[in-house]
């Protein structure tokens, strides 16, 4: 037996764009800026002394990340651990959103540095780093003598 149903043109539209949305959120998923995506997401400032770079790494062990600087090049490596259950839990997955595994981020600087003084800090997930610059990188301030001639 046949139905008739009266054609809406608004639920056929709502239904393709539910689709559309459904292709580009699992199309997309794997693009995310993620730590182990290999797209550290990095908040970047400069003060007349300093470079200061923040990331968030929640979850990975300090002992797990590296910091190094060599011809000018900042790289950040380290690993997000995978989540781990016993075979007695019976666990099976029904939703990964989060990233893991091994990751490494690597940036010029543009301006020169003290490599000696660079310091790294991490608490609470979040990695600072201070990258102080070069006394021939800061500016600097020229005094204006008054009544003096040129």
């Amino acid at each position: 037996m046949n139905t008739i149903v009266r054609w809406n043109p608004f639920r056929e539209m709502a239904a393709m764009q539910s689709a559309m949305d459904r292709l580009f959120d699992e199309s997309w998923r794997g693009v995310r800026p993620t730590a182990a995506g290999n797209t550290l997401a990095l908040d970047v400032f400069e003060t007349d002394q300093a470079y200061v770079l923040f990331t968030t790494l929640p979850g990975v062990d300090p002992q797990d990340l590296h910091v190094s600087m060599e011809d000018d090049v900042l790289t950040i490596t380290g690993e997000v651990p995978q989540p781990a259950f016993d075979d007695k839990d019976n666990a099976r997955t029904l939703m990964l959103e989060r990233s893991y595994g091994k990751f490494t981020r690597s940036v010029r600087v543009g301006m020169p540095v003290d490599s000696d003084k660079i310091e790294a800090a991490y608490e609470n997930g979040v990695l600072r780093l201070t990258l102080p610059k070069t006394p021939q990188a800061q500016p600097k301030v020229i005094p204006v003598r008054v009544g003096a001639k040129a």
